[in-house]
Formats: C-alpha cells, sequence, structure tokens
C-alpha cells in the first residue's frame, strides 16, 4: 500500500504546481497539506514523492522557456568548440548556472540526514516563512530594479544560487524568495530576478527529484500517485509561471510578504493548538 492515494497526489501536485515558482515556499505548503491530511510529513517515502513531483514543475520550466533554453545551450556547446562564442553572454551564463549549483549540491547531500530530520519540522516551517518574508520586504525595498537580465555577472549567479541553500536548510524559506530576494538586492529588476531564479533552479530541482527517485519508489510513495502527482504539478506550474512573470513586471512583492506571514501565523497557531503536530 502506498502512503500517498491518488487522491491525496492530486491535491498535492496541484499544491507543488502552484507554489514551486511562487516565493511563498512549495516545502511549507507541501508540509502543512500533508500534516492537515494524516500523512506522516518525516516519512522518507514522502520526503521522496515532495521531490519527485518537482520534477513535474521543473518540466514546465523547461517548456515555458523552451526557446530560451535551446539558445543557452546551444551557445554553450559552440563555445565548447569555438573560442570567439565563448564571449558571448549565453556561453558564460550557461556556465554560471553549472558552477552556482554545485554549493546547493554539495549542502544538500553532506546535510541530507539533518533536512530529512530535525529541520523538517512544522515549526522551522512556520519560524522560515515569517522571517523570509522580511527578508523579501527588505529585498524590494532595498533593491534599485536598475539592472536587466543582461547585465547579470558571475558574481550575481553565484550569489543567486548559494541563496538556495536557505530554502534547503529551512523549508518555509522558499527557494524562489531566497533567490529573487537575493537578486533584487543585487539591483535586478523584478522580471530579471524571476527569470534568474526559474533558470537556477531547473539543475537544482531536477537533480534532487532524480535522486530522490529510487527511494521514493523503494519505500512506499508508490508509482501511481508519484505519476499522477507529477503530471498535475507540471499542468498547474505552467500557468503558475505564466503568471508571475506577468505579476512581477507590474507588481512588488509586498502580495507574497503579506501572505507568508498569514499562514506562517496561522501555522503557529495550528501547532501551539496541537491541530497539526510539528
Amino acid at each position: 500500500m502506498s502512503v500517498i492515494s491518488v487522491g491525496q497526489a492530486v491535491v498535492l501536485g496541484a499544491v507543488e504546481g502552484v507554489t514551486e515558482f511562487l516565493p511563498v515556499s512549495s516545502t511549507g505548503h507541501l508540509k502543512i497539506v500533508e500534516g492537515l491530511m494524516g500523512i506522516p510529513v518525516d516519512d522518507n517515502a514522502v520526503v521522496g514523492f515532495s521531490a519527485v513531483i518537482q520534477v513535474g514543475a521543473i518540466a514546465a520550466v523547461f517548456v515555458y522557456f523552451f526557446k530560451d533554453i535551446v539558445r543557452i545551450v546551444s551557445a554553450w556547446g559552440r563555445g565548447l568548440v569555438n573560442r570567439e562564442e565563448r564571449y558571448h553572454h549565453d556561453y558564460k551564463f550557461a556556465w554560471w548556472v553549472i558552477c552556482a549549483t554545485i554549493p546547493i549540491v554539495v549542502v544538500g547531500l553532506a546535510a541530507k540526514p539533518l533536512i530529512e530530520g530535525s529541520l523538517a519540522s512544522l515549526w522551522v516551517v512556520a519560524g522560515s516563512l515569517i522571517v523570509g518574508s522580511g527578508v523579501m520586504w527588505a529585498a524590494d525595498q532595498m533593491g534599485r530594479h536598475k539592472r536587466g537580465e543582461d547585465d547579470t555577472s558571475f558574481k550575481d549567479a553565484m550569489l543567486v544560487g548559494c541563496s538556495q541553500i536557505l530554502a534547503l536548510l529551512f523549508p518555509g524559506f522558499s527557494r524562489s524568495g531566497a533567490t529573487m530576494s537575493t537578486a533584487l538586492i543585487l539591483d535586478l529588476d523584478r522580471v530579471a530576478a524571476t527569470r534568474l531564479s526559474f533558470f537556477l533552479g531547473i539543475p537544482a530541482l531536477t537533480g534532487a527529484g532524480l535522486y530522490e527517485l529510487k527511494d521514493a519508489l523503494g519505500t512506499g510513495a508508490g508509482a501511481a500517485p508519484l505519476a499522477v502527482g507529477t503530471v498535475v504539478s507540471f499542468v498547474v506550474a505552467y500557468a503558475s509561471i505564466a503568471w508571475l512573470l506577468k505579476f512581477v513586471a507590474k507588481h512588488s512583492f509586498n502580495a507574497f510578504v503579506i501572505y507568508r506571514i498569514v499562514v506562517g501565523v496561522l501555522l503557529f497557531g495550528l501547532l501551539g493548538t496541537g491541530v497539526l503536530s510539528g
């Protein structure tokens, strides 16, 4: 018997798709919904399930940004064999994404027992949601929003890439929230910050999903729930990406800040009253 039913997989896939790229913490929301549905959030199969259905959301990024990805990968391939092509921004950007992914991979492997243990607590999620809200608000206020995507540098990519570690160690902080906030502090505009967050998430989240696949299948997640959750995640994430890029072009991140605080306070209340166990 799978620890997650097909019906629960549909709900969790939708939650993952909506929240993966919004700066509200997909991990935090998944843990909250899992808790409300009586699913053990610290079960290895559940942790693996959450990582695998992220691949559906990442697939949505591949489809949505297909032309951009082909352009960047093509430039990288040409640069490997042609010295002149190595001065092209897309060639350098491809290497920056690769390099910026290394820190989160190293930390993820080294701290795996901790990440899947005490740091998976809903108390940590609640606190991280609120603290991350403060960081996001400050970043949006501090940033001058004067630099576009073509103005990004290796330093930008590395700093933004390293910020993903915050979300890895503190579920609830939000990978998107951490990366977008860092990019805003570096004076990127909101659209550039959002797109950079998307591109940096591709290798990190794809790798996490593939790494967890064997454990998820071998510990009781079930092939059918995994497949359903992943497909639902893809469909919902595609719509979420399209909406987010339009939203950030005209609005600040204040709505997300307020939402995160409300969810964080509500979660503390549910934990404190025993409705949810941390």
